[in-house]
């Protein structure tokens, strides 16, 4: 404790000394930035994303390859987009034949809900996936055939009886499901998992968070290569199974209609589905760049790289598309554990230029898009006005216009809440199955690597790699700028020299940290050189002044020991100004690793250009966030030598998408921890497949609450037989479990790890 306060001490009395304590270290410029660097870090990170999204717009074109001659040729070219958006949506799982829907109904509660002028309702069921079935209710008619089939979708925040005027809540004109029912469609009405907010813990504990239903399914399906959006797709794209399927062979008249958040699902059924032969959609369409600030579950990886909402319109045409801007639903969510969140409605002049954007993508189609911004009305309904209604009946060659109808008649009453926590309850359980299932995908995707020699090892891993790179991380098409290198003195001991170093990485970005240089290195001496980094909210300094109890200084402990050290500050620092950041990169295909493996790249790169530094010999060690960084930077930054992943290894996937274990993230604050598909693609041990054959450690505190141990020794193991049992290397990888002083918590053991880099570095121990 008298040293580390020595130690502060002295690092304190030579940061403000003066121009001897701003000397910059030899071949760079003297750094000048003051305040806190790591702040402006974040800002300026902020601006490089901001800027990259706006900038995608433009950039769209060069994935679509249209050809206008026909539709049907239209339908073929832009298919790849339609498989793609399909694919990042989570819409995968194969759907379920049925005959048709069946009434939900008890000996205490008739499937008879409701009646109105000329039909009646009922509550249904019907199958969509797996277990997984739609919930909601059916509006029949009770004279002739239906004129149309039409599936109605109620925003997230609305209920099925609410838009058949079976309960209050929606203005009587705004009633859109029963006003096309009463002009003689069949209408069908699911449940959306609804925007609620409730305390959620896991089974047998009263501590967790307080999130929506919306994004409690989301955090593990995003995870699992699904999404809440696609998962109530599926709902609506099941309704036109059964649709068609009753057609018996004969061309059906569907169509698809809903508000806020429904608009926004009907939007992409039309656009994944050709059979929907007409869509309204009210209360969403809008430039989506602002997506990232939206709830979260309406974060769609990569989204914007290929796709706004004129482009997935685009998707629709010529088939008629419906856009109505009466309102919008509008929405404030504070973060508290969840993620903050907000919806505004979209101004008109947002919208113009979306739609002028699809008009111009779709041109050659003529009048296929109708909007419904005025209608006849002496007062604007909230949604589904007449001109909206009449514009998709007109879409489905019906030649009966709405009009007005009297109000439905409930028979019965209908439990909600009920029903709300069935539907919850069904996909939580199909992500719990589709993790139970995950390393079986898992092993099926890695099922080429060649594991006959470590040479045909390394280049079979290569394409995993490039997978890692562009698919799950995200890679900028952006050049490393020069260095320009910039430091000055800030620390020292009677064993090192501490500089702070900034290097140039992007426009706007930087990288920045403690560059710790042993005082006994001799002229023309080549040392190696371990970057040490922190974890989550944490500082260079925390790694080196201060014994912090997660820490103890390691960086300047191995400093003491001969190694030369690098700390740097990473960008996971400020809350929700960082997770943030996550979601802006996520909106077009990247994340925050997107910006950390460049500045990395251009760590290493300028530390192989010192004249004391041995290039081959620069290692990578992180803690708890900078352990997630451990698995992944040295992955993709193959010029690190070796990795040690410190209080953090895990079997991760777990971690992220268990509504059962106590230690997953789907109980904490973290809403940006989860990526997008690693269910299918990168668990830890995949990630240290792409590390392999270099030198892997794990250092693990029996009692550190990021896990349990038999599920780290889980995932270890499937290392430890690869280099072990396939490549014959088992000495290059090590785990180290410890009790120790400090009982297992979250912490540097500073043991087996500081051997491990002993003799990997080739650098003898102290005596």
């Amino acid at each position: 404790m008298l040293r580390s306060f020595c130690m502060l001490l002295i690092a304190v009395s030579l940061f403000i000394s003066g121009s001897a304590a701003a000397e910059p270290y030899p071949g760079t410029k003297p750094l000048e930035a003051e305040g806190d660097i790591a702040s402006q870090m974040i800002d300026s990170i902020d601006r490089f994303l901001l800027r990259e999204i706006d900038e995608s717009v433009a950039q769209r074109a060069k994935h679509w390859k249209r050809d206008y001659s026909s539709p049907e040729a239209y339908n073929a070219s832009v298919e790849p987009n339609r498989k793609r958006l399909a694919h990042i949506l989570g819409v995968r799982d194969a759907r379920v034949p049925f005959d048709a829907p069946e009434l939900a109904g008890t000996t205490k509660q008739p499937p008879l809900v409701g009646k109105g002028e000329g039909f009646r309702i009922y509550a249904v069921r019907w199958p969509v996936f797996r277990d997984v079935h739609g919930e909601g209710l059916l509006l029949v008619p009770t004279k002739g055939d239906p004129i149309a089939d039409i599936v109605a979708i109620p925003d997230a925040d609305q209920t099925p009886e609410q838009i058949c005027g079976l309960a209050e809540g929606v203005p009587f004109d705004s009633q859109f499901a029963r006003r096309l029912a009463g002009t003689g469609c069949r209408v069908l009405v699911p449940t959306l998992i609804s925007r609620a907010k409730e305390m959620r813990a896991p089974p047998g504990h009263t501590r967790g968070n307080k999130i929506t239903s919306r994004e409690h399914v989301y955090r593990s399906a995003f995870e699992l290569g699904r999404h809440m959006i696609g998962y109530e797709v599926q709902k609506v794209l099941a309704g036109v199974d059964w649709f068609e399927k009753e057609a018996g062979g004969e061309d059906p008249k569907i169509g698809v209609i809903g508000y806020g958040e429904g608009g926004m699902l009907a939007l992409y059924s039309a656009a994944l589905d050709t059979r929907i032969d007409a869509c309204c959609v009210s209360g969403y369409f809008g430039p989506r760049e602002n997506m990232w600030e939206q709830p979260l579950d309406r974060n769609v990886f990569g989204l914007l790289t290929q796709s706004g909402d004129a482009e997935v319109a685009s998707l629709i045409a010529p088939r008629k598309l419906v856009l109505e801007t009466r309102s919008h639903p509008t929405l404030t969510l504070l973060g508290e554990s969840g993620a903050p969140a907000e919806l505004r409605p979209v101004k008109s002049d947002e919208f113009d230029r979306e739609l002028k954007r699809l008009s111009a993508l779709t041109s050659d189609f003529g009048e296929w898009v109708s909007v419904a911004a005025v209608g006849p009305e002496k007062e604007t309904p909230l949604m589904g006005g007449f001109v909206a209604l009449n514009g998709l009946l007109g879409g489905l060659g019906a030649k009966t216009a709405v009009s007005a109808s009297k109000p439905a008649q409930a028979v019965s009453s209908n439990s909600s809440p009920a029903r709300q926590q069935r539907q919850l309850d069904e996909l939580d359980r199909h992500n719990q199955y589709l993790l139970r299932e995950s390393p079986f995908v898992r092993k099926e995707f890695m099922k080429k690597l060649d594991t006959s020699s470590i040479e045909a090892y390394e280049t079979s891993a290569e394409q995993y790699r490039d997978i890692f790179r562009n698919d799950v991380i995200g890679k900028f098409d952006h050049d490393l700028l020069p260095f320009n290198a910039r430091s000055r003195q800030s620390w020292e001991t009677d064993k090192w020299t501490g500089y702070e170093v900034m290097l140039d990485v992007f426009p706007d970005v930087v990288a920045y940290g403690v560059l710790l240089v042993p005082k006994d290195l001799k002229k023309g001496e080549k040392r190696p050189v371990v970057v040490c980094q922190h974890g989550l909210e944490g500082r260079p300094t925390d790694v080196f002044l201060g014994d912090h109890r997660a820490y103890h200084d390691f960086a300047g402990k191995l400093a003491e020991r001969g190694f030369i050290t690098f700390a740097p500050q990473n960008i996971y620092i400020f809350r929700d100004r960082f997770r943030t950041l996550q979601r802006k990169a996520n909106s077009v295909g990247k994340t925050l690793f997107s910006i950390m493996v460049p500045q990395h790249q251009q760590i290493v790169n300028w530390l192989k250009t010192q004249s004391n530094v041995d290039p081959n010999r620069i290692a990578f060690y992180g803690l708890s966030y900078g352990g997630k960084s451990a698995m992944r930077l040295p992955a993709l930054v193959t010029d690190y030598c070796l990795s040690i992943c410190s209080a953090d290894f895990n079997e991760w996937v777990l971690k992220n998408a268990s509504t059962r274990h106590n230690f997953s993230y789907m109980w904490t604050g973290e809403y940006e921890i989860f990526e997008f598909d690693l269910g299918s693609t990168f668990n830890y041990a995949e990630m240290a497949a792409l590390i392999c054959p270099r030198p892997f450690m794990v250092e693990r505190g029996h009692f550190d609450g990021v896990g349990e141990d038999e599920w780290i020794g889980y995932e270890y193991a499937k290392i430890r037989h690869l280099y072990a049992a396939k490549l014959f290397i088992p000495d290059r990888t090590e785990i180290e479990w410890f009790y120790g002083k400090y009982k297992g918590v979250h912490t540097i053991n500073g043991q087996g790890t500081y051997a491990f880099l002993h003799k990997h570095l080739d650098l003898p121990e102290p005596k």
